[in-house]
């Protein structure tokens, strides 16, 4: 029998986003998907704004943006004064990256399955100093922990400045030992900027004890709030120096001056943030979380029995997400994963598809609306749109 207090989940619960019910919706990893609370709780904020823009950002939207901070901050395990807003995990990481002193022959590691966007960034800054990307090689499929720390250690050399890593891998799904990898860090001198774009909402942060430098995070995703509210947390020895990606009147003022304001902009999605907090509490918070990880290794079970392939993120506790190989041979390259994907997007779908470590794989996401036929559809239109 269902516990009474145990909030109903699936179809049950997707009127309460917009989303198209024809579309099969199995990437909520990609940009999550908004309610409709918060929604209205958004657009409440931009009704404020504009009722009178010229009050509303003096005398309103400074201490609603750090109420806002505090709020997010105590769901991270942080404290607010730590915590400022960006647009997105990106915006946060080229913060940081643009705000280091490398010197030529530096070296910044990037992990092999890091994010290409954050990568393009890391590449921007070392070759304009004349520095180093170096990259440290994954182990895949099914990695275990200690491979995963042992190759990030093995990359890092005395000329390291910086390793970028990444919570949650985008294209291969894996939840790294986080812990372990910044402990591997701090002992060879190395800080570490914590790509978490898909950490909020999907693991339980305690950013204070993970004892990072740095770590971006996206709300967008996970916790479901409106697009364009992500956050960087800097630890309290690392913000001396540290400058948003635009440059504006705070300047030299400080983390959060400087943060807080870089000139006229919506901040409706950062102010609705703590509806979003509501809405993923109201859903179950943790006990919705370990749903959405069971739902997602159920799902990539089924996937793979169906097209008689593997699985490839592994067994954590904490993933979301789930990754199948496709049963493909020959072409295994970006461009033919990104035909399949395409494929499945005429056919109804949305489903991430990518080249990884010699293989095509596809990646599924758990979300609240979810429920395993989803994924028994998804065989249906992987058989029928994508193996010839």
């Amino acid at each position: 029998m269902t516990n009474p207090s145990t909030p109903l989940l699936g179809r049950a619960v997707r009127h309460e986003w917009l989303l198209d019910g024809d579309f099969l919706s199995v990437n909520h990893g990609s940009f999550g998907a908004t309610p409709r609370v918060v929604l209205a709780a958004q657009q409440e904020w931009q009704r404020r704004m504009e009722a009178q823009p010229g009050r509303f950002f003096r005398a309103v939207l400074p201490d609603a943006l750090r109420a806002a901070a505090e709020r997010l901050a105590a769901f991270l395990g942080a404290d607010g004064k730590d915590v400022a807003f960006v647009e997105n995990a990106t915006v946060g990481c080229n913060a940081v990256l643009r705000s280091l002193a490398l010197a030529a022959d530096d070296e910044v590691v990037v992990l092999q399955h890091g994010y290409g966007a954050v990568r393009n960034a890391v590449r921007y800054v070392t070759e304009r100093a004349g520095a180093r990307m170096t990259e440290a090689a994954m182990p895949f499929p099914r990695p275990d922990a200690d491979a995963i720390v042992s190759a990030i250690a093995n990359a890092l050399t005395p000329r390291t400045r910086l390793a970028v890593i990444d919570h949650i891998t985008s294209g291969s799904a894996l939840v790294l030992p986080l812990d372990r990898i910044i402990a591997a860090c701090r002992a060879r001198g190395v800080p570490v900027l914590v790509d978490g774009a898909h950490g909020p909402g999907q693991v339980t942060l305690e950013l204070k004890a993970l004892d990072a430098d740095w770590y971006v995070g996206n709300c967008h995703k996970w916790l479901c709030a409106a697009k364009g509210c992500g956050f960087l947390w800097a630890s309290p020895v690392r913000q001396a120096g540290l400058h948003p990606v635009t440059i504006s009147h705070g300047f030299a003022n400080g983390f959060l001056a400087e943060f807080d304001w870089t000139g006229t902009r919506d901040c409706s999605a950062w102010l609705s943030v703590g509806a979003a907090l509501d809405f993923h509490a109201r859903l179950g918070g943790a006990a919705l979380r370990a749903r959405n990880v069971a739902l997602a290794a159920e799902g990539a079970a089924l996937l793979a029995g169906r097209l008689g392939t593997e699985t490839g993120s592994g067994n954590s506790a904490d993933n979301a997400m789930g990754l199948v190989r496709l049963p493909l041979t020959g072409d295994h390259s970006p461009a033919r994963a990104l035909a399949i994907r395409e494929r499945l997007m005429d056919a109804g779908t949305d489903a991430p598809v990518n080249a990884v470590n010699g293989a095509i794989w596809l990646r599924i996401s758990a979300a609240a609306y979810n429920t395993l036929a989803d994924y028994e559809r998804l065989a249906a239109l992987i058989a029928e749109k994508t193996i010839a």
